[in-house]
């Protein structure tokens, strides 16, 4: 399917991921030592996994204050190995999404039902409901399961989201990179991100 050079999928560095949630979660995780679970919904961008917002704990904070069904929003730290990424920031992957859709379709129609498709949540709001997105995505995993080949550990991509951040500018304000980790074992460990130590400078 691929017809590309896979030898560089597995990106070598450790990365900081924080994750969004309400204190009885944060507890759980953190003094409990309970694992995150996986997110199953259908319009999860990246398919399904464990989510984290990579290196930007202020998002993952904000996510959680803006969640109604947190009462007190907290956040977790994690240290990642991505190990072999579906990389969606790199320039092949478009051909790997252009396939995997290409399958879907093939496969919906022998099953005679209409493709998902993405949405916005309100017509002032950005499109959040990735329907489309996830289904092929889980397309390519599936794929992937059916032909014996390596499985992808983590999913990795840019999300636009927000407002301009100055006036005529195509940057956003609410921009990040998400981690959806399919493999469990890519998370190294959990912590309680920390304050800094004004008495000292950051290294």
């Amino acid at each position: 399917m691929m017809g590309y050079n896979q030898m560089y999928e597995k990106l070598p560095n450790l990365v900081f991921g924080f994750h969004g949630c309400d204190k009885s979660t944060y507890e759980k995780v953190i003094f409990e030592h309970e694992n995150l679970k996986y997110s199953d919904n259908k319009y999860d961008w990246l398919g399904n996994g464990i989510y984290f917002w990579e290196n930007s704990y202020q998002r993952a904070l904000d996510w959680a204050i803006n969640n109604p069904k947190y009462k007190e929003p907290a956040v977790i730290g994690a240290v990642i190995d991505l190990g072999r990424c579906l990389n969606l920031t790199d320039y092949h992957s478009s051909e790997i999404l252009k396939k995997g859709y290409d399958m879907l379709v093939v496969k919906n129609e022998i099953l005679n039902i209409s493709l998902p498709q993405n949405g916005k949540r309100n017509k002032n709001s950005d499109i959040l409901l990735r329907n489309l997105d996830c289904a092929v995505i889980e397309q390519i995993h599936q794929y992937h399961k059916d032909s014996g080949l390596p499985a992808y550990d983590s999913v990795r991509g840019v999300f636009i989201e927000g407002k301009p951040a100055f006036e005529g500018s195509e940057f956003r304000e609410k921009t990040h990179i998400q981690l959806c980790i399919k493999n469990p074992n890519c998370i190294k460990g959990y912590f309680d991100p920390r304050r800094i130590d004004e008495g000292y400078p950051m290294p």
